[in-house]
């Protein structure tokens, strides 16, 4: 019985989120971002907060797929770094405010993404970093 309940919520549609590898507005395309801080964005931020989301195996199959679809969709929403250079100067600045907010709080990546994403693990020292870099970028957008 349960083999059948489990091969019919395979069948139950649900949207996968697009890929789009062609991003010319995305952040690290677009801006001047240190290649430490790409890796470590690419890494830990990138799946859910752009168009270049890499699926593990374990995303085709329901119920996963679901939450980890619901997740990018929602991530995207949010924050899509795909769509970087085509927001405000004030839009960008309250981003790179959240982002170094939420490094720093250890409120980004959500606590179950390393666990299954371990080089999206983020130390204190990549916390600090990212959350560095934010406040210098958000700054320099109003030289």
């Amino acid at each position: 019985m349960i083999t059948v309940v489990i091969i019919i919520m395979q069948l139950y549609p649900f949207p996968k989120p697009e890929i789009i590898a062609n991003n010319p507005n995305d952040l690290i395309k677009s801006a001047d971002v240190p290649e430490n801080v790409a890796t470590m964005l690419r890494l830990a931020c990138y799946d859910c907060h752009s168009n270049e989301t890499q699926y593990p195996w374990y995303s085709n199959i329901a119920p996963v797929k679901w939450w980890v679809y619901d997740h990018i969709v929602k991530g995207r929403e949010d924050l899509n770094f795909s769509d970087w250079n085509s927001l405000s100067k004030s839009d960008k600045a309250e981003f790179l405010d959240g982002i170094s907010t939420e490094v720093s709080d250890g409120d980004m990546p959500l606590k179950p993404y390393p666990l299954t994403h371990p080089d999206a693990k983020l130390s204190d020292a990549d916390r600090e970093t990212i959350a560095g870099w934010a406040e210098e970028y958000m700054e320099k957008l109003y030289e």
